[in-house]
């Protein structure tokens, strides 16, 4: 006796009986179209992976029921056009996800059928990361600027590799643009839009070609190799990159005053000339001191008179350059209340219940014969102080401050190294970080395997409302130099061009960076461990990445990456040869740090095999 089983598993993918109107079809004037299969079928996530071209500016209804696919297209049908429905690989059985492969239905609206192909991929500009799901796109006008005017011509979306196929492409020249369309019109005019476009011309063709196929008996055997004869459609090797232009329209977002004693105006964009402040219940002459964002699109403004902190709506006029229905810079003017989150009546109860706490606090230290305080201690200015207990040779102590200063004692600072046994003074240098407000960074010599001591006295800080800083002392020893790495990179063909070159972690997160005109990245004081590197080409020569913009024909700047990982290890010094053109930009970006992870590929689980392994009886494949 015993339990009798389902028998052996469907491993054989759906196939199609027929198709109305026909596959390959042409003159074919119907706008629904019906594909029947052996079997239950379902498709999966139909609107991100199914691809209809021309595109369709409403979209088509794409309905899989029972053993039949119904697809009907709202758009009319242009005459004369090759049209695409690309199901990729979508389709499978219903019951064990049996994928049929990518399947892509065809017809034609004339007489006769495209079948020109064009591919590639589109990678983000900046980290070279594969864009999944956007929209790549071909136009036969040439025009630079039908990108903005019409929508593109035929279509694709890119999978989890950032990998495309345009199909059913006419003979011809081309023009390809990738966008991220946001609302579905299939051609860019938004900023917010992720594009990728070049001026190169595409013109597809063909050759003869031979593939090698495998086929396999299961997930361990090969039953057999064979060499292919196909249509090889060029090209298919395109790589865009891929940016979003800097918002230059410009607007209030909002206001917060989250603390009473400032408040933060958020802009879509910097300006040159900073918003005008009239008060309305309030004397605004010389009232703040304004902080800056390095875009100058988040200002902050402290206010100097404790009289206006306790002060909680604070009613202004306030007048701004935004930009209005047409693009244009103009000066607008708002009446706004800036309301504080933390009203003067609730701090002061909260100031008073910890008054009483100490009173409370003081008043059983005195009855236990204990110190005990008279007079409650000022608040103190509480800085926080970025010191490592064993930093490296290059890196620098920085403080940073909860309120802007009104004084900074240096004669307070003292920094001090030690010597056999001998404490000797050191020198430093303490200025503000730039670019970074209200935070301060101290500069000494650094000696590796030598122990400092920093030492700061009472007052050294005090800030716009009359706190001080407490004293303060920590010691630290630099690291020695048989801790670290040396790396060098001789880069090939950059010796005339401005490179920025960064050091990247296991998450694809800058370590270290240097700029380079020669040629030669230096990296020293490199803590042992698993790196990468990204470099780019500094066009205008700022320090920073700079994204591109269409209107202006300018394309990102370009990255690239070294291709394996390094290991730096203590006392090595390591110089690499790296060659930025040596692969093609889509094949530069290490798997291990690259985020969008290629999606696994549907295949027939071949389950059977492993079924008559368990029971001991013949695989019927075999």
């Amino acid at each position: 006796m015993g339990q009798p089983d389902g028998g052996w598993y469907d491993e054989t993918p759906p196939a199609i009986v027929r198709t109305s109107p026909a596959d390959q079809g042409v003159n074919i004037k119907a706008k629904k179209i019906n594909i029947y299969f052996n079997e239950y079928i379902q498709v999966d996530n139909p609107t991100e992976k199914v691809v209809i071209s021309p595109p369709q500016i409403e979209q088509a209804e794409i309905k899989p029921s029972g053993k039949k696919i119904e697809v009907e297209l709202k758009d009319s049908l242009k005459p004369n056009t090759t049209y695409t429905i690309d199901f990729s690989d979508a389709i499978s059985d219903n019951n064990e996800n049996n994928p049929l492969g990518n399947y892509t239905f065809t017809f034609s609206t004339g007489d006769h059928i495209d079948t020109m192909q064009v591919a590639g991929y589109v990678l983000n500009a900046e980290n070279l990361e594969p864009i999944k799901g956007i929209l790549v796109g071909l136009y036969n006008n040439l025009s630079d600027t039908i990108f903005t005017k019409e929508p593109m011509l035929r279509v694709s979306r890119t999978d989890s590799r950032g990998h495309f196929v345009i199909k059913g492409v006419a003979p011809g020249d081309y023009r390809i643009y990738a966008l991220q369309d946001a609302d579905n019109n299939y051609y860019f005019n938004q900023k917010s839009e992720q594009l990728a476009f070049t001026h190169d011309i595409i013109t597809p063709t063909f050759k003869p070609d031979i593939r090698q196929d495998t086929l396999w008996r299961d997930s361990l055997h090969i039953d057999s190799i064979a060499r292919v004869p196909y249509t090889h459609f060029l090209p298919d090797d395109i790589v865009l990159r891929a940016f979003t232009e800097v918002q230059t329209d410009r607007y209030l977002i909002k206001s917060e005053r989250n603390e009473p004693d400032h408040f933060t105006l958020f802009f879509s964009y910097g300006d040159s000339l900073l918003p005008q402040i009239r008060g309305l219940n309030f004397n605004e002459h010389d009232a703040f001191i304004t902080e800056l964002s390095e875009k100058r699109d988040t200002i902050t403004y402290w206010l100097r008179d404790t009289m206006l902190v306790n002060q909680d709506t604070l009613r202004m006029e306030l007048k701004y350059m935004a930009t209005d229905t047409l693009g244009v810079l103009r000066l607008q003017t708002d009446t706004m209340d800036i309301l504080s989150k933390q009203p003067y009546e609730k701090r002061m109860k909260q100031k008073q219940d910890k008054y009483e706490e100490w009173k409370k606090k003081q008043e059983r230290a005195k009855k236990r014969d204990k110190p005990y305080e008279t007079e409650m201690p000022a608040e103190l200015l509480e800085p926080k102080y970025n010191v490592a207990s064993e930093p490296d040779p290059d890196q620098n102590i920085t403080i940073e401050m909860p309120a802007p200063l009104a004084k900074v004692d240096t004669s307070c600072v003292h920094l001090y190294s030690k010597y056999d046994t001998l404490w000797y003074r050191s020198p430093f240098v303490l200025r503000p970080k730039e670019g970074v407000n209200r935070t301060y960074e101290l500069l000494g010599e650094w000696r590796p395997g030598i122990e400092y001591s920093l030492e700061i006295d009472t007052m050294a800080f005090t800030d716009i409302y009359g706190k001080t800083t407490a004293p303060f002392k920590q010691g630290f020893k630099v690291k020695t130099e048989d801790s670290y790495a040396t790396l060098m990179f001789d880069i090939t063909g950059m010796a005339d061009t401005t490179v920025v070159v960064q050091l990247l972690n296991t998450s694809d997160a800058m370590v270290k960076e240097t700029s380079t005109t020669n040629g030669r990245a230096e990296f020293y004081y490199i803590k042992p461990g698993t790196y990468y590197a990204r470099m780019y080409v500094d066009s205008n020569k700022n320090g920073k990445w700079d994204t591109g913009d269409y209107a202006a024909d300018r394309q990102a700047e370009t990255t690239y990456y070294y291709p394996e990982k390094i290991e730096c290890k203590e006392k090595w010094d390591l110089t690499l040869t790296w060659n930025p053109m040596s692969r093609s930009l889509d094949r530069q970006k290490p798997l291990e740090i690259t985020k969008q992870k290629p999606e696994k590929e549907k295949t027939i689980k071949r389950r059977n095999q492993e079924r008559a392994s368990k029971l001991g009886i013949p695989y019927p494949g075999m």
